[in-house]
């Protein structure tokens, strides 16, 4: 039993490292889009699978210091993620983010 709990733990430990280089060759591509990028909505979307990646980032890290205090750091980058992309696409749309009439 002994036995399949070390390679339970040694599979664990190798698809989490595994993840994180993805995540890290991601992170780079989508660098290079945001900096590159064509258009104003390719760099949103840039933008935000920048924040889901490090959402990720973050549970992978939970993962291999074994605990949840990462818990409280990925809802809150969720909802800042939420936030400004929101933000974005209404920038996107009219150009302005805070609607001021001055009649």
């Amino acid at each position: 039993m002994n036995s399949f709990l070390s390679l339970t733990e040694t599979i664990l430990y190798v698809a989490t490292l595994v993840s994180l280089a993805g995540i890290s060759v991601s992170l780079l591509l989508l660098v290079y889009r945001i900096i590159i990028g064509p258009t104003n909505a390719d760099r949103a979307v840039a933008l935000d699978s920048i924040g889901m990646n490090l959402m990720g980032l973050a549970a992978l890290m939970a993962i291999l210091i074994v605990t949840t205090k990462f818990n409280d750091i990925i809802l809150l980058i969720g909802i800042l993620l939420f936030i400004g992309t929101i933000a974005v696409a209404k920038y996107l749309e009219r150009g302005v983010i805070i609607d001021r009439n001055m009649d």
